[in-house]
């Protein structure tokens, strides 16, 4: 084997323990988070005798409602195929990588590790705050003097450290995914320029075998 099929086979290794590595963590957060929304909207308790805002309940509604179906459709994907990458990465080898289906697949890895990493964590925060709020708002029945009851104050409390850790989240999101980018990036510059200096390497020796060839046949004479 050259050199270049060795750096080639080495580079889709990587990307399939990659892939496998991903769609691990996609199937086990995937499924936490989704198990969490579904406890919290079984077991939450609402006052009979309180009159919720409707905008609250259709927000808590909703929003348990796609964290389930974004986790479920990323732990779909994860299921489906992170078998057939195991059953690859299992064999011992080298030319078994060819029939992994992470290339192929590589977007809908993306997708399935984007939906429970990102769009499903931030959902769940979102999640918290409104659970938050359907908790404790029915206390603020128990004051007449018109002051923040307790129950509010703990979801506003709630809601203060929510949004700044929410802000947070999404900055690192964006600083992860471009410094991922970039360095992506610098990887593929330096295998092109190794790729260059192979192909210069092959085309000098190639300009001189005919040299070396001409000068025996002369010598010979």
């Amino acid at each position: 084997m050259s050199l270049n099929e060795h750096s080639l086979q080495a580079l889709s290794w990587r990307k399939l323990y990659l892939s496998r590595a991903k769609l691990k963590a996609t199937s086990r957060t995937s499924a936490l988070l989704s198990g969490f929304a579904m406890v919290a909207m079984v077991e939450v308790q609402l006052e009979r005798d309180h009159k919720y805002p409707p905008g609250l309940l259709i927000a808590f509604s909703a929003c348990t409602t796609v964290l389930v179906a974004v986790h479920l459709f990323a732990l779909m994907i994860s299921t489906c195929i992170l078998p057939n990458l195991e059953a690859v990465s299992n064999v011992h080898n080298l030319n078994s990588v060819n029939e992994s289906p992470h290339e192929r697949m590589h977007r809908h890895i993306e997708l399935a590790w984007a939906f429970s990493t990102v769009i499903g964590t931030l959902l769940f925060l979102t999640e918290v705050m409104l659970l938050c709020w359907v908790k404790f708002l029915p206390l603020k029945s128990t004051t007449e003097d018109g002051s923040i009851s307790p129950g509010e104050a703990a979801a506003i409390a709630s809601t203060c450290i929510m949004v700044p850790f929410g802000i947070v989240f999404i900055v690192f999101a964006v600083h992860f995914y471009r410094t991922l980018v970039s360095h992506k990036t610098d990887r593929q510059i330096r295998e092109l320029e190794q790729v260059i200096r192979l192909q210069n390497q092959l085309d000098h020796r190639g300009r001189m075998l005919p040299v070396t060839a001409g000068s025996g046949s002369v010598h010979t004479l």
